[in-house]
């Protein structure tokens, strides 16, 4: 029996994606002054921020701050307090920036913001609305009650696009979700799944995404605990193994802000499709994009339509590879949502509950959403999506994706092909192949047609953590 989640605790971009909520903008901010002036700011924002309980209906708020951001905020985060390793040092250290592919042109040095050579980053604060209107004016609420003299400065606003089903590149996005054990949508799943989860419609535990719940190993992910002496108010939750537990429902955030070179994409699907005549031929740039991406522009996959697009399979996410495609004839090997999602197609034993077992250890919930040109100081013609996903342990869940199954050259057997469009390019262009019989495709020198412009890594707390950060100064703590 899984523990209930305390969704009253949780903050809402983790239960909920927003998706009736089209506005959006996320304010990065600075601290100016004393901690205790920043905290002051942040409570006053604080009894505002979204809980995981129900649908907002007009406006949300969520909040998430890095490691430096605590610090600043007087809570200090060496890696024995139960802060991971890498959210202690950020996404910017050399050697997560060399991990992640975070090299030539997406080099922090270059990014917006974030960079080392750029504002620092504190505090993220994530405002959601239901049009254009309201979100102006919760902006300007917010601003109000955070951006006093002393207290924090604005590092950047990063507007968004009004939210569609459609990413920049033109395909469905969205679609294939982890569904989190205790949510509504997971027990329907759960009683309707026919197929013993081989690579269908996941349920996975909670403690993949929140702190202080089981996760897919059977344990409690780490999380900071504080000494019951740094609590003495108990706002804080209590933790079994003792001490009071600032992590539990509280999330890891992702962040990362990705521009798409959309004509850079059109063009290399146009020229790598033209008639002999030296014609342009669109359903065959149709097709490539699909092989490239896994699914149609209309979103359905490829296992399952390996000829045309299909709209009766449009949010279609109840599939294995092994069974119907372990070649890769229908989906490429190396198509993008192979590679972000294997479901049963990989070691151990792919097509077993293994496999899958394997899957739902590196699962993502993302939250992301697409920016245009208006309002991320881009230039005239970027386009883009900021990348936000919550993950339970940055390093085995986001980074390892990243790092193993999209950045990979060799990734399932493979050679000299990366994600065919989020890959950095390294020293030399990528190749992608569509495996065929009896003679395979290859199409060689794939452009980067994605940049990271700017991210880190920030922690989502709890709203009892939130309280506490925002009115207590623990023992050892700065004022």
């Amino acid at each position: 029996m899984a523990t209930p989640l305390e969704l009253d605790d949780i903050q809402g971009l983790v239960t909920r994606g927003y998706r009736t909520l089209t506005s959006a903008s996320f304010l990065v901010l600075a601290t100016a002054g004393p901690a205790a002036t920043a905290r002051a700011a942040l409570g006053r924002l604080a009894p505002r921020v979204t809980n995981g309980l129900s649908d907002p209906p007009d406006t949300a708020v969520n909040v998430a701050l890095t490691a430096d951001g605590l610090r600043r905020l007087g809570r200090e985060t060496p890696e024995l307090d139960g802060f991971p390793y890498e959210f202690v040092v950020g996404m910017t250290d050399p050697d997560r920036s060399r991990f992640l592919g975070d090299v030539g042109e997406n080099a922090p040095r270059h990014w917006r913001w974030g960079g080392p050579a750029g504002p620092p980053v504190h505090v993220l604060v994530m405002l959601y609305a239901r049009d254009g209107q309201r979100l102006r004016q919760l902006e300007a609420e917010t601003r109000r009650e955070v951006l006093v003299p002393g207290a924090f400065t604005e590092t950047a606003r990063l507007g968004t696009a009004e939210l569609t089903d459609r990413e920049p590149f033109g395909f469905r996005d969205g679609i294939s979700q982890p569904l989190i054990e205790g949510l509504p949508k997971a027990a329907l799943a759960a009683s309707a799944a026919g197929d013993g989860g081989m690579g269908g419609e996941q349920v996975v535990k909670a403690g993949e995404f929140v702190l202080g719940y089981l996760n897919e190993y059977g344990l409690l992910t780490d999380r900071p605990l504080l000494p019951p002496r740094h609590d003495p108010l108990g706002v804080l939750p209590r933790a079994p193994e003792g001490g009071a537990d600032f992590g539990r429902n509280g999330s890891y955030l992702v962040f990362r802000q990705l521009r798409q070179d959309v004509e850079a994409f059109r063009e290399y699907l146009d020229a790598e499709t033209r008639r002999p005549d030296g014609s342009s031929d669109p359903a065959a740039q149709e097709a490539l994009a699909a092989r490239m991406v896994g699914r149609w522009p209309g979103g359905a996959p490829l296992v399952r339509a390996p000829e045309h697009d299909d709209p009766a399979l449009a949010t279609d996410n109840g599939f294995g590879y092994h069974a119907t495609d372990p070649a890769g004839l229908r989906c490429p090997l190396g198509a993008h949502i192979r590679r972000a999602n294997p479901r049963d197609s990989l070691d151990p034993r792919p097509g077993t509950a293994d496999s899958v077992a394997v899957g739902r250890r590196h699962r993502l919930l993302r939250r992301g959403r697409p920016y245009g040109p208006d309002g991320t100081g881009d230039g005239p013609d970027a386009h883009g999506l900021h990348f936000l996903a919550l993950n339970a342990n940055i390093s085995r869940q986001f980074e390892f994706i990243q790092h193993t199954w999209l950045d990979n050259p060799n990734f399932n057997g493979l050679h000299d092909g990366p994600d065919p469009l989020v890959a950095p390019r390294q020293e030399r262009r990528a190749t992608f192949t569509e495996q065929g019989r009896p003679f395979r495709t290859r199409h060689v020198g794939l452009p980067q047609f994605v940049t990271v412009q700017g991210g880190a890594y920030f922690f989502l707390p709890g709203l009892k953590a939130l309280r506490y950060l925002c009115t207590a100064v623990p023992e050892g703590g700065r004022q």
